[in-house]
């Protein structure tokens, strides 16, 4: 969710969750920041790390390939007061970063990923920071790495697990193999196992936690232009009644909002730059004019934006193909991985390059 689940957009989740539940259940990550990048204090990075004052608790999602600077960051996140919990994600399966060995890629060496996990922990303890693991399946069908994962990072001290449920080959295309949730969930006993993958809808949450045993659930694209997901889901998991979909003109309200709380994090050029993105997610399958998505697509000030909306139907209902996967779904390919990568899973030599791939955000 690298360029989402900034602050302005675990703000908005809070509050329409808030509003909607009269509680805040939910733990809201911020984006992924890379281990080397906080340490050196890349002033991007530093940004990306911000909290609103009312975030609690407030959670850093790391990358890192390196022990060392795993340590490091975790370390420094512990010394300065940075958050109250460490999520490490092993799941990216970009090209460019399971390339170098990042990412989906780690897992695979199994040494190494101890290593990593048991530095972030080394460096909480004594603390109530608690570190929490984020992986896939594996690489493909003939290289599963989770059951494997699970055991290590639950041995090295991770306080629970998450596996979405799709191998790095898969990227985010077909379907997520719940069915490898429920093994991990068998295989995992000594930590809460969460879940991931295909969820868009409250009742999927409660499909995924009844079919697989899992202890919790983790939410990515289902939330894309839908920061109210939240609310559905608290109240679906407490035997709440379900809050009503937003109509068009209550959506607008919410662009708007998620606007101005960009404009607010980033400045207004680059506000409006990132809520154009969010406007095609929030707009998906409602009756808007190619010429008017075209102006939104191009807009630049919050006032703007605020217009643009206003010219929209206030009563149009949410629309039933306004559900679904959102973001870019791409296709199963072979996972890009360095030479000689499958050749040894005990191998714990540091990746060359790929501690830097997401530096600066």
């Amino acid at each position: 969710m690298a360029g989402v689940t900034n602050v302005a957009f675990r703000t908005l989740c809070r509050e329409l969750e808030l509003a909607r539940t009269g509680t805040v259940a939910g733990l809201y990550v911020c984006e992924m920041v890379t281990a080397r990048a906080l340490v050196e204090r890349h002033p991007v990075t530093m940004h990306m790390t911000t909290f609103a004052p009312e975030e609690n608790p407030r959670s850093m999602q790391l990358y890192t390939v390196d022990p060392e600077y795993t340590y490091a960051a975790a370390k420094m996140i512990v010394d300065e007061n940075l958050a109250d919990h460490i999520d490490m994600n092993f799941g990216c399966p970009v090209p460019k970063v399971t390339r170098k060995g990042g990412g989906s890629a780690i897992p695979y060496k199994r040494r190494l990923f101890a290593n990593i996990v048991a530095a972030a922990v080394r460096a909480t303890e004594g603390t109530d920071i608690p570190v929490t693991v984020k992986f896939r399946i594996g690489i493909d069908d003939e290289h599963h790495t989770h059951l494997d994962a699970g055991r290590i990072a639950a041995a090295e001290g991770a306080k629970a697990v998450a596996l979405h449920a799709r191998t790095a080959s898969q990227r985010y295309s077909g379907s997520a193999d719940w069915d490898e949730i429920a093994r991990l969930k068998e295989h995992v006993t000594d930590v809460p196992v969460l879940g991931n993958g295909d969820i868009f809808e409250p009742a999927d949450a409660t499909r995924m936690m009844n079919q697989t045993g899992c202890d919790g659930v983790v939410i990515g694209r289902g939330c894309l232009g839908r920061p109210w997901l939240f609310s559905e889901l608290s109240a679906e998991l407490n035997g709440l009644p379900t809050p009503a979909a937003p109509t068009l003109g209550e959506v607008a309200q919410i662009i708007v909002r998620h606007g101005q709380l960009l404009a607010d994090h980033h400045g207004e050029f680059k506000g409006m730059r990132e809520i154009r993105k969010h406007v095609a997610w929030y707009l998906r399958g409602f009756p808007v004019g190619s010429e008017l998505r075209r102006d939104m697509a191009l807009v630049e000030t919050v006032d703007q934006l605020a217009e643009m909306v206003g010219q929209l139907p206030a009563d149009v209902p949410f629309p039933r193909d306004g559900h679904g996967p959102r973001g870019r779904q791409g296709s199963p390919s072979a996972v890009a991985l360095p030479l000689g990568w499958l050749d040894d899973p005990d191998d714990d030599c540091v990746p060359d390059g790929a501690e830097v791939m997401h530096s600066g955000g």
